[in-house]
């Protein structure tokens, strides 16, 4: 039918004309209730936002002389914040002479990724960046 029939049927039930493929042969039109399909559009919008979680990265700083127990104390933050679905960013800040035994502190890093292996997975292995050696951990699923 022709988009004047179209719109007068649309006008006669108080609805709206939406074309729906506007560069089909014929154009494709839908009478609907715009402003009610917007609406619905919003609301379904803001229930996706709502449900979608977003992952957070928490830093956990290590030092290339750190003993067992302040290893594991660390590690258990970490376990907490892998748990609660966030990635943890483990670094290391060399000072002064450490920066020539940068292998040490890629050592503690292995350890560290030992530890939380249980609860995460190695995204991003221990590099050394300058001064400081980095790694990321994501959260097993």
């Amino acid at each position: 039918m022709s988009s004047y029939e179209a719109q007068r049927i649309a006008d006669e039930q108080g609805l709206d004309l939406v074309k729906i493929n506007p560069n089909g042969q014929p154009p494709v039109c839908k009478i609907m209730d715009y402003s009610k399909y917007k609406y619905e559009q919003k609301k379904k919008e803001k229930l996706n936002r709502q449900n979608q979680t977003t992952m957070e990265v928490k830093e956990v700083r290590l030092s290339m002389t750190i003993d067992v127990g302040d290893l594991n104390t660390k590690a258990n933050l970490a376990r907490k914040f892998l748990k609660d679905g966030d990635k943890v960013l483990a670094t290391i800040r060399m000072r002064g002479r450490q920066q020539a035994y940068a292998n040490q502190g890629v050592d503690v890093m292995r350890k560290f990724a030992e530890i939380l292996a249980d609860v995460s997975k190695i995204d991003k292995q221990p590099t050394t960046e300058g001064r400081n050696i980095s790694m990321t951990l994501l959260p097993l699923k």
